[in-house]
């Protein structure tokens, strides 16, 4: 048994704040905080006008998500609710547009801070991406150094933010340019001018997410002596293992979005090597382990340097993309969706050459030929614009896929050993297989109700619907043999007839070609 820590007990009393709440792992953290810790003073989250919502709606919004069904349940969850409280602001501007007076308070209370806020589109624009993920981080620290009882400031990273490192240790990498003079030149240049020197900029790194991640490490790291600091690095974050709603996810980034245009048949070839390990963690893996660190971290004595975790999968029970897939595959016919395009199917393929082609015949001219008769029946055609997102999505996360990410995660596994038997089951991290058969079941029935919106009501329709798709699929398969094979026949036809071409013989017997020869060569 570990030493006792009551990890709950060190929570009670603090005043939490919280950038990038209402995002995927920002409602789980702030659910976990309020469910698990039920003696945290306040939980300060920040929320910014969106889609013409002001901030006290959006928190509504928030509170009714499913992931605090258990909590809205609950005989106490007035006083659980006014926990929270909704900070109007936005990370992208000095002091977060908050008001003095919030500001105020915030200085005299606040003694945890978890900064999430990020934008994490791989496709975003550089300048963009600069603003928010790198300038939005250096308000929230400038910010950070006005509270006058912090005890740690964790800031969420990505376990690729180096991806030109072939092992990535737990420690602070230098980034390959000055943070603030990128954040300065993303200030004044223009968006389009910036977009020509994105490629120069980001060198190594594969998409404008992982160099601004890499940049605002190293801006992280210059606050190190005036704050506690600890940086979280996740890999690839994905529906929840166990809490607080098993297969809980609400986006379709990363493997959700594979998983969901598999299941619909739109996903059938990616470029993908299947003996690489799939280095994924589910979503409440993740919290646990930005909580475990800042606990970790805020009761120990300051440092003058940044704690450093990487929270990517225990290498001891890790399975290859393969065996994911494999593991899925079934449950895709065990749990379809009940609006398909076509019947699930294709496989992965480890050259790029034969993904092309792949990408060809099963996307690129079915695209064409239902675009093509939606125009004739005066519907409007979408399947080829959708196949074009669909392929930039794809090319951005099969960087990740095609390569062997080896990365170290030692001490956050030594944190988890060192807890009682009591926090170690409620602060739970990967201490066993987590991606296997039922988690797979349940990744694919959680994106089924959360991201697709269909009920486990509708699966004896869907099956239907899946049945008649797969004679479908069949039939067509069958035509295109035939036209494949009378194609060939014709060519084989006129290969042997010689083809008749303009200007050779015409096909006669050979004698008679042989009798007219000689007869021209005896009159001459």
């Amino acid at each position: 048994m570990g030493s006792e820590s009551d990890i709950p007990s060190w929570y009670a009393g603090q005043s939490i704040f919280v950038t990038g709440a209402t995002g995927f792992m920002g409602k789980v953290l702030v659910e976990k905080l309020l469910r698990c810790c039920p003696d945290v003073s306040t939980i300060y989250i920040v929320i910014r006008h969106k889609k013409g919502r002001n901030s006290s709606q959006r928190l509504e919004d928030f509170w009714n998500s499913p992931v605090f069904d258990k909590l809205r349940d609950s005989q106490n969850s007035e006083t659980i609710l006014n926990k929270l409280k909704c900070l109007s602001g936005d990370v992208v501007h000095p002091n977060l547009s908050l008001d003095e007076d919030v500001i105020q308070e915030l200085e005299h209370n606040v003694t945890v801070v978890f900064h999430m806020a990020a934008n994490v589109r791989f496709d975003q624009p550089l300048k963009s991406a600069v603003l928010l993920n790198t300038g939005g981080t250096l308000n929230v620290l400038d910010l950070a150094c006005r509270f006058k009882k912090l005890k740690v400031f964790v800031h969420t990273s990505t376990s690729y933010c180096h991806c030109d490192e072939t092992r990535l240790e737990e420690k602070l990498y230098p980034a390959p340019h000055n943070p603030r003079h990128i954040l300065d030149l993303a200030k004044w240049m223009d968006g389009d001018l910036l977009k020509l020197l994105t490629p120069k900029l980001l060198g190594n790194s594969p998409n404008t997410y992982a160099y601004t991640k890499c940049l605002t490490e190293q801006l992280v790291s210059e606050y190190q002596s005036k704050l506690p600091i600890a940086i979280c690095r996740p890999s690839i974050v994905t529906a929840a293992w166990k809490e607080p709603l098993p297969g809980w996810v609400d986006n379709l980034n990363g493997p959700t979005g594979i998983l969901i245009g598999a299941g619909k048949g739109v996903i059938r070839t990616m470029h993908c090597n299947a003996d690489f390990i799939a280095d994924v963690v589910p979503v409440d893996v993740s919290v646990n382990s930005l909580m475990l660190i800042a606990w970790k971290t805020g009761s120990q004595p300051k440092e003058n340097q940044a704690a450093v975790f990487n929270v990517t999968v225990n290498k001891k029970f890790a399975k290859s993309w393969g065996e994911a897939l494999a593991m899925g595959r079934k449950h895709f016919y065990d749990y379809p969706f009940s609006v398909c395009l076509w019947y699930p199917g294709g496989n992965i393929k480890s050259t790029y050459l034969a993904h092309a082609i792949a990408v060809f015949f099963l996307h690129l001219i079915p695209a064409y030929l239902v675009d093509f008769l939606m125009y004739l029946t005066n519907n409007k055609p979408f399947l080829v614009q959708t196949q074009k997102r669909i392929q930039n999505g794809l090319s951005v996360l099969q960087y990740y896929t095609t390569r062997p990410w080896n990365f170290s995660n030692e001490k956050l596994q030594r944190v988890s050993e060192g807890l009682s038997d009591r926090d170690r089951a409620v602060f739970y991290l990967d201490e066993g297989q987590i991606i296997n058969d039922d988690y797979m079941k349940t990744y694919i029935l959680g994106a089924r109700k959360y991201c697709v919106h269909e009920e486990p009501e509708t699966i004896p329709y869907a099956r239907k619907v899946l049945k008649r798709l797969y004679y479908l699929d069949v039939l067509t398969n069958m035509l295109l043999i035939c036209l494949l094979a009378w194609g060939f026949y014709l060519l084989v036809v006129n290969f042997a007839s010689g083809l008749n071409l303009p200007g050779t013989f015409p096909n006669k017997p050979l004698k008679d070609l042989n009798l007219k020869a000689e007869a021209s060569f005896a009159n001459t």
